[in-house]
């Protein structure tokens, strides 16, 4: 490291370390939290936050980033580590003290509140408290400025980049191709009952499957841990301290497994960043886009396909042979991917998956631009869904308010999970053609090739691209959707003979 950048890396990593003690104790609250808990932690994520917009604007770091950016001899990725910061405290300073200790507090209070009005369906809890996220969230659009729109401004804190006109017409486009298929297919699929429906499946089994599955990928489990929550996540406090969670049910054995490979793909980009920029933006994701591409490139590419279960699937009927034992690989490959339009999110497959988004998507700009309000969410989300999916819930818990993401300030964070959905196949597709062994490593259970294509060409540049440039700069195209498309069209066509 240079010595010009030392003063700049001494103040980044205070800042990283109140970072790290934030996510630990946000995960906690998820966790291992009693009960009683939520308003002693409010106020301690709310001084946290105080804290770190202290920190952002002392005026040491703004003089040591001013006397690094005109150092001469620094490497690339010590310049990305100045530009980072330095964008960074520009947001930061952007937004009022006082602000943004409010923002810390009344979103740790709105979880909560969801927390216990989801299973109850309280709407009149929760929405008081919803209008309150959104106010705030607006407050800080206008604090932060935009390009286009004050959309603009939250997706800036998720994708850097993004912009919601661009947004709007990528999911316009792929919605328009995703339908016809999801109608191909179900006329293929016929009205065949779930061999899995109805069966029971241990959770201690799931268990230990799930652990073993992690550790092959190659998370370090050193480095890292697996626990439970009612909505799976990861949070990386670290790269030596990442922690994920899933979420069991015993008649559900693929909701857990899935979620596990996804929230490990998530921890294998946590943990494959350079040890020598730890406490600095080369070490942290360059935008969820990038994040939610690994964490689906495991659950799907990888955890959907023939090639890995022609290896797992003789353990897991060994595991459970009473549920599985008569059902051959071809079935449970019909199974596990097959097309039904779900109220559930994280449950949905995908085919349908966007489809989901794509409502998040057209309700939450419409709530932040005023056009819809708490109120009427419920009844603009069952529309939505019967014109997007042909079904609608019969209570909130599943509908608006299955997700943890609005009550905790999260907008602008839905559209990244289908910008990770497209640049996994197209990972994919640029990791299979570099390393064109990696289907057969798979198929032994060998994942070292792939993750470390991903550590080298993905993980370990940090911020040092954002996610076009990134994508364009690994597959030799910014994002599109002919890659998920041509994923879809291949599997299905094969799993069902459609064309």
């Amino acid at each position: 490291m240079q010595k010009a950048l030392q003063p700049v890396l001494e103040l980044s990593r205070d800042l990283y370390a109140l970072r790290a003690a934030v996510g630990v104790l946000s995960w906690d609250q998820e966790t291992y939290m009693p009960p009683k808990g939520g308003e002693g932690r409010a106020r301690s994520l709310a001084s946290l936050a105080r804290v770190m917009h202290q920190r952002f604007s002392d005026p040491r770091l703004a003089e040591a980033l001013e006397a690094a950016a005109t150092a001469a001899g620094l490497s690339e990725e010590e310049r990305a580590v100045v530009r980072e910061l330095r964008r960074d405290r520009d947001k930061a300073v952007k937004i009022p003290e006082a602000l943004a200790a409010e923002i810390a507090e009344t979103v740790s209070l709105s979880q909560r509140v969801w927390a216990e009005a989801r299973p109850k369906n309280d709407t009149r809890a929760f929405n008081p408290w919803l209008a309150k996220v959104i106010a705030l969230r607006r407050k800080e659009a206008e604090c932060l400025g935009y390009a286009e729109t004050p959309y603009d401004a939250l997706l800036e804190n998720y994708e850097p980049g993004a912009r919601t006109s661009y947004l709007r017409g990528l999911l316009t486009d792929l919605k328009a191709q995703l339908v016809p298929l999801l109608g191909r297919i179900r006329t293929a699929q016929g009205d065949a009952a779930d061999p899995l429906a109805g069966k029971v499946f241990p959770l201690e089994g799931q268990r230990a499957f799930n652990q073993t599955i992690l550790a092959a990928m190659g998370f370090d489990l050193e480095a890292g841990r697996l626990d439970e929550s009612a909505h799976p996540f990861t949070e990386g406090t670290h790269p030596e301290d990442v922690r994920l969670t899933t979420r069991y049910s015993e008649s559900d054995l693929m909701s857990a497994l899935f979620s596990t490979l996804h929230e490990g793909g998530h921890g294998l980009y946590e943990q494959g960043f350079q040890s020598e920029f730890f406490g600095t933006p080369m070490a942290e994701a360059v935008s969820l886009g990038l994040h939610e591409s690994q964490s689906r490139l495991w659950e799907n590419q990888v955890g959907r396909s023939r090639d890995f279960w022609s290896r797992y699937y003789p353990d897991l009927q060994k595991v459970f042979p009473g549920p599985l034992g008569a059902l051959g690989l071809d079935g449970f490959l019909r199974a596990i991917n097959r097309v039904q339009p779900s109220l559930i999110r994280v449950e949905a497959d995908e085919v349908t998956y966007n489809l989901h988004i794509v409502l998040r998507f057209e309700l939450e700009t419409a709530l932040f631009g005023g056009e819809l309000e708490p109120e009427g969410l419920e009844t603009a989300w069952n529309e939505g869904m019967r014109r997007n999916l042909g079904i609608a819930p019969s209570a909130p818990s599943q509908g608006y308010m299955q997700d943890v993401h609005w009550s905790c300030g999260l907008l602008g964070y839905f559209p990244t999970y289908t910008l990770g959905n497209l640049r996994a196949a197209q990972l994919f597709d640029a990791a299979r053609a570099a390393l064109p062994g990696i289907p057969a490593d798979i198929r032994a259970g060998s994942f070292g090739g792939l993750k470390g294509w991903l550590n080298r060409e993905v993980h370990r540049h940090g911020r040092r691209y954002d996610g076009d440039a990134l994508m364009e700069k690994v597959t030799g195209r910014k994002t599109e959707t002919k890659p998920f498309m041509d994923y879809l069209e291949t599997k299905y066509g094969e799993l069902l003979g459609i064309r």
